[in-house]
């Protein structure tokens, strides 16, 4: 029982207005489990089209995760249609209508009546406490079949599906016996080229299962045991495919397993004793926000200057109207004067900028949208380097941008220790 199939639903997942974070969370962690997902389905809030996917999930898998429509609502379906397709009656659950009550009660709200609607469920289904929303969700086992229904909020499902689903799925599926798993975590190449680079390793090996997912300009490459492997040098091999393929990449790998570029970088600037603070344009302080979500990143963290008009670069970074006026503000120039003049002005031994073009409007055909420049200033040096990443996505090109810099310094710590010089 390995097979899983995923819906989302919701029209603004549909329309492309929002991302579906809640699959690119479910599908990295499923594979981490060593489960394999054999599909996927998007649905608006139509009875139709949910029904449709249902019943294709049903057939093609032996378990069905959806997310979304288990609001109070008359277009939240999920429930309902999952429960006629499986053959289940709903019935009120006292327990589940009080929790609500109490959910209101303490803040100090009335609870719409429709509201109970979400105490609904099957005698023979599990229901899988919200503890930050008021949907609950639900875990049925049933003629051979696991039907998880979990909210749509990010928050609410991610928390959920770690603390009620994987055990329970871990459980149900047999995976309490499963040997190892690894993830290698790779950024500076596009899902092909590492496809490309691997595609020999990425074949069957006896016992082991590889995929490659993107996540937010990362590549991951996950490499789990099959639960049905029984040779007991698989554990070795695993090691061993691991190795192969951290060498074939190179210092592209930035991290494995829960490992994350934010924490590597942490590491080995505590390790040498740095100091470090940025400067950011475009990304308007996410990158001092991945630095500072980690605890404990006082300790090396300066802090940082959002500087996103060229009077607060000039003010505050000591960026010269002139290559403001010649190069613009989007330019290998300009990036490595904000960098310099901060590193100059904080006194730390690291300082990061970024500056570039996210969009949707801005764009020209000598600059276009997702042009962004990097830098990175220390004793005695200041790298810079370009990014061309030619996407739509406003809010990616500003994930991969700080992602990109915060990799540009995790590099010349790694690599290029003691080294004043230009990049290796």
């Amino acid at each position: 029982m390995n097979r899983v199939y995923l819906i989302s639903t919701g029209y603004e997942l549909l329309s492309g207005a929002t991302a579906d974070s809640n699959a690119a969370f479910l599908t990295a962690r499923l594979m981490d489990l060593g489960l394999q997902i054999v599909g996927k389905s998007t649905v608006g809030d139509e009875r139709a089209a949910l029904e449709t996917a249902l019943r294709s999930a049903t057939a093609a898998a032996d378990v069905v995760i959806t997310t979304g429509g288990l609001g109070p609502t008359f277009d939240d379906l999920t429930k309902i249609v999952a429960c006629e397709i499986m053959n289940c009656q709903l019935e009120p659950r006292p327990e589940e209508e009080q929790r609500l009550r109490d959910y209101f009660e303490a803040r100090h709200r009335p609870m719409p009546e429709i509201n109970l609607r979400q105490a609904m469920f099957p005698a023979e289904a599990l229901v899988l406490e919200n503890r930050v929303g008021t949907a609950p969700g639900m875990y049925l086992h049933k003629n051979g079949k696991i039907l998880i229904l979990m909210p749509g909020p990010p928050r609410e499902m991610t928390r959920m599906f770690a603390d009620q689903v994987e055990p329970r799925l871990k459980l149900d599926c047999g995976l309490e016996n499963q040997v190892a798993r690894r993830t290698i975590k790779i950024l500076g190449l596009g899902e092909s080229q590492v496809e490309e680079l691997l595609a020999d390793l990425l074949d069957d090996q006896e016992g082991i299962t590889s995929a490659l997912l993107a996540v937010d300009g990362e590549i991951q490459v996950k490499l789990a045991l099959r639960a049905d492997a029984h040779d007991p040098n698989s554990g070795d091999r695993l090691e061993y495919l691991t190795g192969l393929m951290r060498e074939r990449l190179g210092k592209n790998v930035f991290a494995l397993d829960d490992d994350t570029l934010t924490s590597k970088t942490a590491r080995l600037l505590m390790q040498q004793e740095s100091s470090l603070a940025v400067a950011e344009s475009c990304t308007g302080g996410l990158l001092g926000k991945m630095i500072t979500d980690l605890p404990g990143s006082s300790s090396y963290f300066w802090g940082g200057v959002i500087s996103y008009s060229n009077a607060a670069k000039q003010l505050y970074l000591g960026v010269d109207n002139d290559t403001l006026t010649r190069q613009g503000a989007v330019s290998p120039e300009t990036a490595g004067e904000m960098a310099q003049g901060l590193r100059q002005r904080s006194g730390v031994d690291f300082a990061l900028a970024v500056t570039g073009i996210a969009g949707p409007e801005g764009g020209s055909p000598e600059k276009p949208v997702g042009l962004v420049y990097l830098a990175l200033a220390y004793q005695g040096g200041c790298k810079i380097r370009e990014l061309r990443l030619g996407l739509p996505d406003r809010e990616l090109i500003r994930i991969i941008s700080a992602k990109s810099a915060l990799d540009l310094l995790r590099r010349h710590l790694e690599y290029n220790q003691g080294s004043t010089g230009g990049d290796k």
